[in-house]
């Protein structure tokens, strides 16, 4: 059978190539697939406990077995669109553009709501003692919006929100400027707290976008480095 390989991030640049095509035995299992990568490429010995799997822009496990012309997008730990089920509720986007954070807020206004909940994740100057000079993301498009809508979902669903607005920036993000910002409405305040913590919380450990700090004297994709694998794994 035939499948696609899709790279991204650190893994991509350890490859030097963002996706291939590759002939496999009927059946073979995710696991399969990446022991016959790493023993082409030593040099992905390290990701072999923190490396993630994604077919049909779902997560995996090494021993779901592929099918002919099945996507498997083989996802390095990350940094920590489609329209959400309920799109009057939730609002889930990746852009490429500066955060509008008036955006967030008139999409999540409500009559009902006692209490507005924001958080903003913005690019410091310094981390672990380098001056950052800018930060860089990118993702796996499509899953990204999806995984962001569950988010939205589960958020609906474990608290009496009203309303909850997710956008995420890819490309450079200089110093001070928004890389993730998230707005709950709820009409009372404890809720739209939680309900605001969970979901960034969870986005930087599912959601498959990648950081790389670009600092003076060179770079590192945040997460790669640390050869840790919860499912996903953000700083």
């Amino acid at each position: 059978m035939r499948i696609r390989l899709r790279y991204f991030a650190s893994l991509r640049e350890r490859l030097g190539k963002t996706e291939e095509t590759r002939e496999m035995p009927d059946g073979a299992s995710v696991g399969q697939v990446w022991e016959r990568l790493s023993d082409e490429h030593p040099e992905l010995a390290d990701l072999a406990h923190s490396v993630a799997f994604a077919v049909a822009q779902e997560y995996v496990d090494k021993d779901h077995r592929l099918q002919d012309d099945d996507e498997l997008a083989c996802i390095p730990p990350v940094s920590g669109g489609v329209v959400p089920q309920d799109h009057t509720r939730i609002l889930a986007r990746i852009t490429q553009d500066p955060i509008d954070m008036r955006e967030l807020s008139d999409f999540v206004a409500d009559p009902g709501a006692g209490a507005l909940a924001s958080f903003v994740g913005t690019t410091r100057k310094t981390n672990e003692g380098r001056q950052v000079i800018r930060l860089e993301y990118e993702c796996y498009p499509g899953m990204a919006e999806k995984e962001m809508a569950k988010i939205g979902r589960q958020v609906l669903a474990g608290w009496p929100v009203l309303k909850i607005a997710l956008i995420h920036r890819l490309g450079r993000v200089d110093i001070g400027q928004a890389s993730v910002a998230i707005a709950v409405s709820s009409p009372h305040r404890q809720a739209a707290f939680e309900a605001c913590q969970h979901a960034i919380n969870t986005l930087k450990e599912t959601v498959p976008i990648w950081k790389k700090e670009c600092y003076e004297g060179g770079q590192v994709w945040i997460g790669s480095q640390t050869g840790s694998h919860g499912r996903l794994h953000k700083e």
